[in-house]
């Protein structure tokens, strides 16, 4: 299987785009994820604790899997989709659980 690996200076101004912003939304889901972080062991409310993971595997995970993955096994594109959909259907579940959940 032969991979096509794009340099950085030969990426299209929309390569470049797109990268930026799955890392922007990474950094700013994560720098949210730790507010509520510190919300959950300043206030001792797990619903913030379920909300800080909720975020990051909304946010920060499918872009670390998509990075982490496709540079160690090089899978086919559908598999990645498949993980990060995944975790985004988890990140999802336990925002829910943060305010729907008992605690």
């Amino acid at each position: 299987m032969t991979r096509n690996v794009v340099r950085i200076d030969e990426a299209t101004i929309f390569e470049l785009l797109t990268v930026t912003s799955l890392f922007l939304v990474a950094l700013f889901g994560t720098i949210i994820a730790y507010q509520a972080y510190r919300g959950y062991r300043r206030n001792d409310a797990p619903s913030m604790l379920y909300l800080a993971v909720g975020l990051l595997l909304l946010t920060l995970f499918p872009f670390l899997l998509n990075v982490s993955v496709t540079t160690l096994v090089s899978p086919k594109q559908i598999v990645i989709a498949l993980l990060e959909n995944v975790s985004r259907l988890l990140g999802l579940v336990a925002i829910t659980y943060s305010l729907y959940g008992r605690h």
